[in-house]
């Protein structure tokens, strides 16, 4: 490529699919959807070179990039991206930087400094100190955590159909959708089949649409979205304890985006729980902040 402007790429890396974007100047060279299978964030070499062959895949032969930026879903920790920074540097002679995926949502929207908040299949708050040092708080999985995203709601709305069983009450609106969702025939049958499952963010976290279709007919559906939305707004809350700006707090996830009931009720307890934080949702892409990221790195 005779054009002397930089091409960066970023990467967004999610639990269920890869979104990969290529630009040179506002010229878009690729921009590639693909399943995320294969992905192995707790493997640094193996993670490196699935990304490295991503790369190779979406662009043309013989071309190299400036930069590569890559936002990972299951990246906890700095000290894991460091390690797949690393690694992917030794694909390309060219800077790199490795972020878990929530930390894309800032920059997408445009923005230096913020929280980055999603909630889908789990939940996790990302933020970044005055110095540059990453937060994150939540994201603890379906079993421990991950209050506010779908796997959470479901198992919160589990219990609270249990608690009611054992007061002695009929089954209502939330517990007839969950024994159908689950396809058990009594209450105590829950238990079994959460249990059960392969997959408990997978698994439960799908029967989520359950939980906002009985929230109009049952106070128990209502409850449980009310506190996962305060569980979120929590987590801002733990950033700004720890001395993260948190003015912005830029909202993505496919659970939050696509419940208005949830997207609410979490603005309502943000405004109780951290006064002055400011909810936006994220109307781009989350990869235009991993593209964002490849062109601060040039």
């Amino acid at each position: 490529m005779q054009d002397s402007t930089p091409l960066v790429v970023g990467i967004d890396v999610g639990g269920t699919k890869t979104h990969l974007r290529a630009r040179t100047g506002d010229a878009v060279v690729a921009d590639h959807v693909r399943p995320s299978s294969g992905w192995r964030p707790h493997d640094p070499v193996a993670a490196a070179g699935w990304l490295a062959a991503l790369v190779a895949d979406a662009l043309p032969q013989g071309v190299r990039p400036s930069a590569v930026a890559v936002g990972g879903h299951a990246c906890e920790t700095p000290r894991q991206c460091a390690q797949i920074r690393t690694a992917l540097q030794l694909h390309f002679d060219a800077p790199a930087s490795v972020v878990g995926d929530a930390e894309l949502l800032v920059p997408a929207a445009g923005l230096d400094k913020g929280v980055g908040l999603v909630a889908g299949t789990g939940s996790v708050a990302v933020g970044r100190l005055a110095d540059g040092t990453a937060v994150q708080v939540g994201g603890w999985g379906a079993v421990l955590g991950d209050e506010g995203g779908s796997a959470g709601l479901v198992r919160e709305a589990a219990r609270a159909v249990w608690a009611a069983h054992d007061l002695g009450e009929e089954p209502d609106a939330l517990a007839l959708g969950l024994l159908a969702a689950f396809q058990v025939p009594e209450v105590p049958a829950l238990g079994a089949a959460l249990e059960s499952a392969k997959s408990p963010s997978a698994d439960w976290g799908r029967h989520a649409p359950v939980v906002f279709a009985a929230a109009e007919a049952s106070p128990l559906a209502r409850a449980v979205i009310d506190e996962g939305a305060r569980s979120l707004a929590a987590l801002v809350g733990r950033l700004a304890a720890r001395g993260v700006p948190v003015d912005d707090v830029v909202v993505a996830g496919s659970t939050v985006l696509a419940q208005p009931v949830l997207y609410d009720a979490f603005s309502a307890a943000l405004a109780d729980l951290v006064p002055g934080a400011r909810a936006r949702r994220l109307e781009v892409p989350p990869v235009q902040g991993a593209v964002a990221l490849a062109r601060s790195l040039v």
